[in-house]
């Protein structure tokens, strides 16, 4: 598992602030999506004025190519939260859509309603959108990770700062908040050690 801190995320996300996929790269880095989850998600899922999603498909690899499914696991259905700068991402990207919509009249694939598509609408391939990141990230030279290395980067933040663990474990689906502090075992010494200092500073503030 390789993962960026958050002076190299940050980073990646001002560099890529003009580019066409942004809205992608900005949600899998503040959510912790998986890939195919966000290359399934629809824009009838995403609640804007409440500032959420529903995760309730995903693009899978199927045994003629690349079709859509439930989430990985029962957990992995779910609503997540998102902040405001991601929304504002989201709705420029949507935007964006409804520029170059019309020049493909009945052309454009409306059915699938996807969040992040190509300009006629079809699916994209989520190897192809995970080779593009890792183009971008070697062309900005920074530490090489994989796309879903963000998911990994995403949870090690969180952890990190000292957001409880069960909040993680439900932003990212997972089934059990055993395993997420199993995977991200390596912010757990982060955590005590903030721990320690939030203890100190109380009951010395108490005894002061």
């Amino acid at each position: 598992m390789h993962t960026w801190n958050a002076d190299q995320l940050s980073t990646f996300l001002a560099a890529v602030a003009s580019d066409d996929l942004f809205g992608l790269w900005r949600l899998l880095a503040t959510t912790g999506m998986r890939r195919g989850e966000a290359l399934g998600l629809r824009w009838d899922a995403i609640d804007v004025p409440n500032s959420r999603l529903q995760v309730v498909q995903q693009r899978v690899r199927g045994a003629d190519g690349f079709t859509y499914g439930p989430p990985k696991t029962v957990r992995g259905r779910r609503s997540i939260a998102l902040d405001a700068v991601t929304v504002a991402a989201l709705q420029a990207h949507q935007q964006a859509q409804g520029v170059v919509r019309p020049n493909f009249g009945d052309g454009y694939d409306a059915d699938a309603d996807l969040v992040f598509a190509r300009a006629d609408g079809s699916p994209l391939d989520p190897d192809t959108v995970s080779a593009r990141f890792e183009r971008t990230v070697r062309r900005l030279r920074l530490p090489i990770i994989r796309l879903h290395d963000l998911r990994h980067t995403h949870a090690t933040l969180a952890l990190a700062a000292g957001i409880h663990p069960k909040v993680v474990q439900e932003r990212l689906g997972h089934s059990s908040v055993t395993m997420t502090l199993d995977l991200y075992s390596h912010a757990v010494p982060a955590m005590e050690a903030d721990a320690a200092a939030r203890i100190a500073a109380l009951v010395d503030g108490i005894a002061g």
